[in-house]
């Protein structure tokens, strides 16, 4: 059988983990990765592509490439890189990508819609949105009476460590997002408390700064940042690189989805929890998963934009409908 032909675009984090999640996918091949950077500069640390002679090519060379590349996978950022490179590669190639600004993703839905008139393109297939969409519908569709919380963390906030790394005087920061387990333990107990920001989530970050940096005005101007860290009790911990290097290179995350509700005169309480040692790994897998979808379903002249919610559970599997029903169901 032809194995499905994979392209990446972008090879950082997201790209590598990808690029681990196709060579562990016995039915499909990376054919290339795209990088806007000098190709001769990207490393593989991970080992990701090497040894398979995977070229790694300028990102313009890729629409040359329709012919030999089955599904494209969009592994650049929701903030700059997803708007323009969406609906420019779902004009070519049937693609996935992990568009995660929740409020934009229907704008951004009908750009790539748009663009996808004979391609299919998965859009915002990360893990939130993705699998957490997929059971926060489930959970209130099987509890309309109830209540829905979404908590994430422990784990790297890869945005919020950003907002920190551009404050003047700062060279290295991480945030960790972190649960406060008496609001998730009250929500497991059948409760269905309102919450409002502070109460559900805190943040605790890890800054490296200049040697000659004021860490009064820098601790300040995090836990006073709009949208980022203003509504959260946020502690601020001033460390060397030395210690950054050995306890926050990692990038682990997660979260759970809850839903507690009432079925008569009975609680209920469904859960989904991720544990994740790597966010951009998972990320990466689950983007592979919807590119085994986005290629059957282009097979089926299912042409647009897609998500989560529009494919069917079967597509991501390499198992054929028969062999689910008999081993899974």
């Amino acid at each position: 059988m032809q194995k499905i032909r994979i392209g990446i675009v972008g090879y950082g984090n997201v790209g590598r983990g990808a690029a681990l999640a196709v060579k562990a996918s016995s039915d499909m091949e990376l054919i290339a990765v795209f990088t806007r950077r000098n190709p001769e500069e990207i490393k593989n640390p991970d080992n990701s592509i090497s040894g398979n002679n995977i070229p790694i090519l300028p990102v313009d060379s890729a629409a040359a490439m329709t012919d030999k590349i089955d599904v494209m996978l969009l592994c650049g950022g929701s903030a700059a890189d997803l708007p323009e490179q969406g609906p420019y590669f779902a004009s070519m190639f049937n693609t996935v990508d992990s568009y995660d600004t929740h409020a934009k993703i229907p704008e951004y839905m009908a750009a790539v819609d748009s663009a996808a008139k004979k391609t299919t393109a998965v859009i915002s297939a990360g893990w939130d949105p993705g699998p957490f969409s997929m059971m926060r519908t489930l959970f209130e569709s099987v509890l309309p009476d109830g209540e829905t919380y979404t908590f994430w963390g422990k784990g790297v906030s890869q945005g919020h460590s950003d907002a920190i790394r551009r404050i003047e005087g700062v060279t290295h920061a991480v945030q960790y997002t972190i649960p406060i387990d008496s609001a998730v333990e009250t929500v497991r107990s059948g409760e269905r408390p309102v919450f409002n920001t502070r109460e559900k989530m805190k943040r605790d970050c890890y800054v490296v700064v200049k040697p000659d940096a004021d860490i009064t005005l820098i601790e300040n101007a995090i836990k006073t940042m709009p949208h980022y860290f203003a509504d959260y009790d946020t502690s601020v911990s001033f460390i060397s690189i030395e210690e950054f290097t050995k306890n926050h290179s990692e990038m682990p995350h997660g979260g759970m989805v809850l839903r507690s509700g009432s079925t008569g005169k009975n609680k209920q309480v469904m859960e989904f929890l991720l544990n994740l040692e790597s966010n951009p790994e998972f990320t990466g897998s689950i983007m592979v998963a919807y590119a085994r979808a986005a290629f059957k379903m282009a097979k089926e002249g299912l042409f647009g934009a897609k998500t989560v919610f529009d494919i069917p559970l079967s597509y991501l599997s390499e198992k054929d409908r028969l062999t689910l029903i008999k081993d899974l169901l």
